[in-house]
């Protein structure tokens, strides 16, 4: 069983409404709390990097199962984070990714394949596994 292990540090200068920064071995940013949050709303928040996880895991796996099964295609994707404040406690509740995927082959086969291919990858994404039971994902597809 092969196992990788990913490095995140923070430094963090004081309370909530600091600036702190965000380092790993490719990803170098400020943090803090968003404007929609009260916060200060300098560099990228959790938010932001949970959509993100889930959003180029999905991408990046569906790029894998095409190129695997020699699906020639160009993909776009727009991703939502849905958050709920209730009471005070924030909720991160769904995430939709809207992607646009255009083939070179647009045989019925083809076409069908793909868009089997583009609910599964949000099922076997490693990101999308571990949000499930806590955040509802959706995949909404554009053929062109």
């Amino acid at each position: 069983m092969t196992k990788h292990t990913f490095t995140l540090h923070i430094d963090w200068p004081q309370g909530r409404n600091s600036v702190g920064n965000l380092s790993t071995q490719r990803l170098q940013t400020q943090i803090s709390i968003p404007p929609e949050m009260d916060g200060p709303g300098i560099g990228t928040n959790p938010d932001e990097m949970l959509l993100g996880a889930a959003a180029t895991c999905y991408i990046i796996t569906l790029a894998a199962m095409y190129e695997r099964s020699e699906i020639d295609a160009e993909l776009a994707l727009k991703s939502e984070g849905i958050v709920d404040v209730t009471n005070g406690v924030f909720t991160y509740q769904e995430i939709h990714h809207y992607v646009s995927i255009t083939l070179n082959d647009r045989s019925e086969r083809t076409q069908k394949l793909a868009e089997r291919y583009a609910y599964k990858a949000e099922e076997t994404c490693m990101i999308s596994k571990a949000l499930k039971g806590n955040v509802v994902i959706q995949v909404h597809i554009k053929m062109n």
